[in-house]
């Protein structure tokens, strides 16, 4: 039998990540010693080889021109023979080995007016999903939010002036496409009323068993209304996801006056001095106010001035709301607790404190 040839070309799927590695690094892949950040935006590594790499990152959109694309190319060609990469929060880091070029590669970012930072003790990139612009689900802007909030923590980007990193992550609706489970503060935009039925519209835009099928709890049930097959939602059931939507456009979610945001802290996906940590409620409701957001803007200010000033070096949000407890939390913050802080999922006992050791951290008075 003939032996099949390993090498095998195809168009499917993407290339080889290493086709596209810098040469430093696929010299030296597996091999790197240690690595340092320099000052604000500018990553060293370094190689059991000797050979350095750095890493320069600016603060990029999520939605890019073509323009912007040209000159990113452009730069890149001029300061790191070609070489860039986009980071999971939209930061844009170009990769380089000669020493000589950060200051003048950080210079010239500055002056097309990218901010460099991101690194660190420092506020990143926020990760954020499409928003009005491109999902029909969206409960929020996701743009518009993420543009506000880091206009006001901007400072925070180009220093390494927090305890810690800090991520921020935004999403527009709960189905979280923006992984704000896991960020120290996420914004999570949600519907707060079940989809409205436009039984007119519904038998000729929609297939029945398709629109009851996406429901995930069950909440949609056929049902005939004056002779005609339609749907009907158990409002109890309704967890808001507008999948039903996505199948049915004549079951829609939106609602101007009701739709808003909910901030969430505590997520980590890091193992560094404490297990990855899922993000809990702090802010279970704030109005939907464009074009900038300003409650939006304050909440999240607020918790992050109290971290700043509260936490211990390279504590995370979550470690810090962890060593000073949750009543501690919701007093330095002055943020509401209220019942929609209290988890009754059905199976939420197992997180809950059980010891009869519990701290309680009196009031300032």
């Amino acid at each position: 039998m003939a032996t099949e040839s390993v090498t095998r070309k195809t168009d499917i799927g993407p290339p080889h990540y290493q086709k596209y590695l810098p040469p430093v690094i696929k010299k030296n892949y597996g091999k790197w010693k240690f690595h340092e950040v320099l000052k604000p935006g500018v990553l060293m590594h370094v190689a059991e080889s000797g050979d350095k790499l750095y890493s320069v990152r600016a603060a990029a959109p999520r939605l890019t021109s073509t323009k912007t694309i040209r000159l990113f190319a452009e730069i890149a060609d001029k300061f790191c023979g070609g070489f860039l990469r986009y980071t999971s929060r939209n930061n844009i880091e170009f990769l380089l080995t000669d020493e000589q070029q950060v200051a003048p590669l950080v210079e010239r970012l500055k002056k097309e007016g990218y901010p460099v930072g991101g690194m660190g003790p420092s506020i990143t990139n926020i990760v954020h999903t499409q928003g009005w612009v491109h999902c029909h689900s969206a409960a929020s802007d996701a743009s518009g939010v993420v543009k506000s909030v880091m206009d006001e923590l901007f400072p925070h980007f180009e220093k390494m002036d927090l305890p810690g990193k800090l991520r921020i992550a935004f999403a527009c609706c709960l189905n979280m496409c923006g992984a704000v489970h896991c960020s120290d503060i996420a914004i999570l935009a949600l519907h707060r009323l079940p989809p409205k039925i436009n039984k007119e519209a519904l038998p000729k835009m929609c297939e029945i068993p398709t629109t009851v099928a996406s429901c995930p709890t069950g909440a949609i049930r056929p049902k005939m209304i004056d002779g005609k097959q339609t749907v009907e939602v158990i409002e109890e059931q309704c967890m808001y996801c507008a999948n039903c939507f996505t199948v049915c456009p004549a079951m829609t979610l939106a609602d101007a006056e009701n739709d808003g945001l909910s901030i969430w802290v505590g997520g980590k996906v890091s193992n560094a001095r404490h297990e990855p940590m899922f993000s809990k409620l702090a802010i279970p409701f704030i109005p939907n106010n464009p074009p900038r957001w300003p409650e939006v803007v304050a909440a999240v200010k607020n918790i992050v001035d109290v971290y700043a000033r509260n936490a211990s070096k390279y504590e995370r949000m979550g470690e810090w709301i962890e060593r000073v407890g949750w009543p501690r939390f919701f007093q330095l913050t002055g943020i509401e607790f209220t019942k929609y802080h209290i988890d009754d999922f059905k199976h939420a006992g197992e997180t809950y404190k059980r010891s009869a050791q519990l701290k309680h951290t009196p009031a300032e008075g």
